[in-house]
């Protein structure tokens, strides 16, 4: 079964990327929302929906006739491709599972010579055979059916999300621009000053991809990433290049950055490898189908911001708006605690159990060295066991074991000597 549109991450394969080269220079292909690609789109979204309840073959078959003998067909098949990956669910339809079915039906037939009225009256068998064992009425036809309902042509079309056309000429562009960093050896992004919201969001897929990042700057003036690609690694990581393709959806929800990547493009008459170049920025026309970042990212969270604004404190509460810069990396903590009198202090909650995640936390919080920063930790982590020694961290600590609660908080704020900044 499909997974749910919104949630998946499909993208381009190589066979139907394509770009030119000015010098040295790669510039993907790029669809203009009018010059009835519009019409093309809609053709294609309107197949989709009328082929609810028919195979993937049939649809494939359908998507053929549309191709014709049009030169652009790669177009189409790319747009094709995008619908059936990211906006359609395709199901395996049987009574039983296929390939135990298979095992029933041949055993059943291997009691008797091969013909084919004997093995219509084996079907016959085995449906009165499943029907009692399940207790519902089993069809013969639902067992023809069902035999290779897995095979990836016989897959049902049973859910399709439907995009509008400009959408889908969206998210094809972006495609094409995706399958770029495929080749990448290494990639530059200067993240210009920007609302620390969405420097938080980028940061956050950086880390859910598992790219390999250096960070240098600061929130004031910016911050440069150097991303090393999957062309850099001693054998190339089709993986990583995916992985490294999805993060430009996130980047197009920072307000102002810009690109350079170096590519490795083999000359396919040569056998040659050359370095390409390539380049963008936030005003690339590009539409991100990523979801803008959550308010928080945790019901722990969450529930602080709730608590506290229920409490009778002059404390304001402010979501993620600083960014401490340490060597090689950047930490975000989750809240800034603003005073009318011009005092402020941040706080980052601790709740994730993940002992790797804990080393590298408290690593951040040490190299940080800020005296202003609250760290509140979850009673229920096992730091020992997790190898993390958390008496030399600068931090003042506060604990808690089911929610954090505003008052714990509140007393270290009202030590003014435990808190640097305060």
């Amino acid at each position: 079964m499909g997974a749910a549109a919104g949630q998946r991450l499909i993208m381009l394969p190589s066979d139907l990327l394509m770009h030119r080269y000015s010098g040295e220079t790669l510039t993907p292909k790029r669809l203009p929302l009018e010059k009835g690609y519009g019409e093309i789109a809609t053709e294609l979204i309107t197949l989709f929906r009328t082929a609810q309840g028919t195979t993937r073959g049939e649809v494939n078959r359908q998507l053929l006739e549309l191709e014709g003998e049009d030169t652009d067909y790669r177009t189409k098949r790319g747009l094709a491709h995008l619908l059936a990956q990211n906006y359609s669910t395709f199901e395996t339809r049987s009574p039983l599972d296929p390939q135990l079915l298979r095992q029933r039906a041949f055993s059943l037939a291997a009691l008797q010579a091969p013909t084919t009225l004997r093995a219509a009256q084996t079907l016959q068998i085995l449906a009165q055979q499943l029907t009692q064992e399940l207790g519902q009425e089993i069809l013969p036809i639902q067992l023809t059916q069902g035999l290779y309902a897995d095979l990836n042509e016989n897959q049902i079309l049973t859910q399709f999300e439907e995009p509008t056309p400009e959408a889908l000429l969206h998210r094809y562009n972006l495609s094409q621009v995706q399958g770029v960093f495929y080749r990448a050896s290494d990639i530059v992004i200067n993240a210009h000053r920007n609302d620390p919201g969405e420097y938080k969001l980028l940061f956050r897929y950086l880390k859910l991809f598992g790219l390999m990042t250096y960070i240098e700057g600061d929130a004031e003036h910016g911050f440069t990433l150097t991303i090393d690609g999957p062309a850099s690694l001693f054998q190339t990581s089709t993986r990583y290049g995916l992985a490294l393709a999805k993060l430009l959806p996130a980047l197009l929800h920072v307000t102002k950055w810009s690109l350079t990547a170096t590519l490795k493009v083999e000359d396919s008459y040569t056998g040659t490898t050359n370095l390409r170049r390539f380049t963008l920025d936030a005003d690339c026309g590009l539409v991100s189908h990523y979801p803008p970042g959550k308010a928080f990212d945790s019901l722990i969270e969450a529930g602080f911001a709730e608590r506290w604004a229920k409490t009778k404190t002059e404390w304001r509460l402010e979501r993620e708006v600083d960014l401490i810069p340490i060597p090689g990396s950047v930490m975000i903590p989750d809240f800034r605690l603003v005073h009318p009198d011009g005092r402020t202090a941040l706080l980052e909650i601790v709740g994730y159990w993940r002992p790797e995640y804990l080393k590298k936390k408290f690593s951040q919080v040490r190299q940080a060295g800020r005296s202003d920063l609250i760290l509140a930790i979850s009673e229920r982590l096992n730091l020992e066991k997790a190898g993390v020694d958390f008496r030399d961290t600068p931090a003042p600590l506060v604990w808690f074991k089911d929610k954090l609660l505003p008052k714990a908080v509140l007393s270290i704020l009202d030590k003014t000597d435990d808190v640097g900044g305060v």
